[in-house]
């Protein structure tokens, strides 16, 4: 994504969202960690720009609304809300791996598929 000068905005935290920031920041990004914690240095080492919310799992809430597209790898029920949140605002939420099933939501097979459907989203909003 940074490669292609797209922003990444995550959870901030360890596992996917740690992984997802060390790609961003190896491919010259800023990665943005929306943080449940009340601290900045909750956020995993590759958070360019750690934002401690202090509100815990309503930050998946900002999450989804600040997205254009929300990307699913994995997770449990807070990437679940964070899914469903992301129907609600009428944001493209596409799954990858093992993230939740969601009717609605996309199912793709490779990052290269996604980013696609990314491109799509952002050059013909649709």
């Amino acid at each position: 994504m940074a490669q292609h000068g797209l922003q990444l905005l995550c959870g901030g935290k360890n596992g996917v969202m740690e992984a997802a920031c060390k790609g961003h920041a190896a491919g010259g990004g800023l990665p943005i960690g929306l943080l449940p914690d009340e601290e900045w240095q909750a956020a995993n080492p590759y958070v360019a720009i750690p934002i401690a919310t202090g509100i815990g799992p309503a930050r998946n809430a900002i999450i989804a609304r600040s997205c254009l597209v929300l990307v699913a790898i994995g997770g449990g029920v807070g990437t679940l809300s964070e899914m469903a949140l992301g129907l609600q605002f009428k944001r493209l939420v596409l799954a990858l791996a093992d993230a939740p099933v969601v009717d609605g939501v996309p199912r793709l097979d490779s990052t290269e598929a996604a980013l696609a459907r990314i491109a799509d989203r952002i050059l013909w909003n649709l």
